[in-house]
């Protein structure tokens, strides 16, 4: 059993164990920003094609104790890199670290590239070159107050990158982001989906992709596949038996909807190269002026979070009618609303039922959850030291 590390948006870490023991891991532990899984190399294969929540998949090739630089060049040196691959690929080294003693990253990566071309050239003759903006084959080191840690990255490209995005807004959400918050919300293929300020469209993409079963790495490449024991026919046994799992493309009730013509045509754009133009609702409007499309059901939304001062005031006026409408129009509706503007409970002026700490790349956001629920809506005072996250 191989050992890895499948990094993740930070507050999205059980929805991934979950994920990950559905997918076939073993030993799944979530630890900070990601989780610790076993498996084969065919497990590894099937999360990088099928997790949505995943950020990358890191593969595990040594861990030890270290003092100085010099035992971190002796660990790396005395892994089988060749292996994996030969001299004519390229590599890239990153390195991260959480206490470590060791004062200069930059020294410790150049320590790792020196010692992984060195192993090289020394069963091969030749020095694997560097390639900073794309390498063949990433490696990734990772240093703790006292153990190192090396991985080959599985991945290559992010796995948020689904390869499907043809336009992006002006703060895209990370696709995996809108997945895990698709599940925190409960939402199931079949619940009536509602978003009201959609912009290009990632978190319908995400939703219509679930509900047909499309895998989200279909139609892009990994890392892995330049690696030397890749197992090609496996691979693409794995991905035909993937794709046959596929629904049919028929209108689903998905919608979404925004004021933004410009941002709104990313979405049709998004959602045509997708191949789901006809399975998702899109309309411009207001959401001030929008009606539930069912009696029941779940929105789902990344409104714009105000960074500058006329943007504040705009949405500080916003956010009061934003209520108002949520109150009158989607009774028996449950809304999720992912904001770095932590004044929205105050201003929308209906009870939170629940917080969730997320992270959109490094911008701290929560996920406000609001259950319209009739005669059950107004805002509660707030306790005294309480701030209502939920871990």
């Amino acid at each position: 059993m191989e050992k890895f590390f499948a990094t993740c948006p930070r507050g999205l870490e059980m929805i991934l164990v979950d994920e990950l023991r559905q997918l076939g891991a073993d030993k799944v532990h979530a630890v900070g920003g990601g989780v610790q899984f076993g498996g084969d190399l065919m497990v590894c294969y099937r999360v990088n094609l099928e997790s949505r929540i995943a950020s990358r998949v890191l593969w595990q090739v040594a861990t030890a104790g270290y003092r100085s630089e010099n035992d971190i060049y002796r660990v790396a040196y005395a892994v089988p890199w060749t292996d994996w691959f030969d001299a004519t690929r390229t590599i890239r080294v990153d390195v991260s670290a959480t206490k470590s003693p060791l004062t200069s990253l930059n020294f410790v990566t150049l320590k790792i590239k020196d010692a992984v071309c060195d192993k090289v050239r020394q069963v091969s003759q030749r020095r694997p070159s560097v390639d900073t903006r794309d390498p063949d084959i990433p490696i990734q080191g990772h240093l703790t107050d006292r153990e190192f840690t090396l991985y080959l990255d599985t991945s290559g490209e992010p796995l948020f990158k689904r390869g499907q995005r043809i336009a992006t807004g002006e703060a895209p959400l990370r696709e995996n982001l809108a997945a895990g918050i698709l599940r925190l919300a409960g939402w199931t293929p079949g619940i009536p989906l509602l978003d009201p300020m959609c912009g290009s469209g990632t978190i319908l993409v995400e939703a219509a992709c679930m509900a047909l079963d499309i895998a989200p790495g279909l139609g892009r490449r990994f890392a892995f596949e330049k690696f030397l024991n890749f197992n090609s026919a496996a691979w693409r046994d794995l991905i035909q038996r993937r794709t046959a799992r596929h629904k049919a493309r028929v209108a689903l009730p998905i919608h979404g909807s925004d004021l933004d013509g410009t941002v709104l045509q990313a979405a049709q754009a998004n959602l045509a190269g997708a191949g789901l133009a006809q399975v998702v609702s899109l309309q411009r409007a207001s959401v001030l002026e929008i009606t539930a499309p069912a009696k029941a059901g779940i929105i789902v939304s990344n409104p714009p979070y105000g960074v500058r001062l006329g943007e504040q005031q705009a949405l500080a006026e916003l956010y009061p009618k934003l209520g108002d409408v949520l109150k009158k129009q989607f009774t028996g509706w449950r809304a999720y609303f992912l904001s770095a503007d932590m004044r929205l409970p105050k201003l929308i002026r209906l009870a939170t039922s629940k917080r969730t700490p997320l992270f959109n790349g490094a911008l701290d956001c929560r996920l406000f959850e609001y259950k319209m629920i009739e005669g059950g809506m107004r805002k509660k005072k707030p306790v005294p030291g309480n701030d209502g996250v939920t871990q």
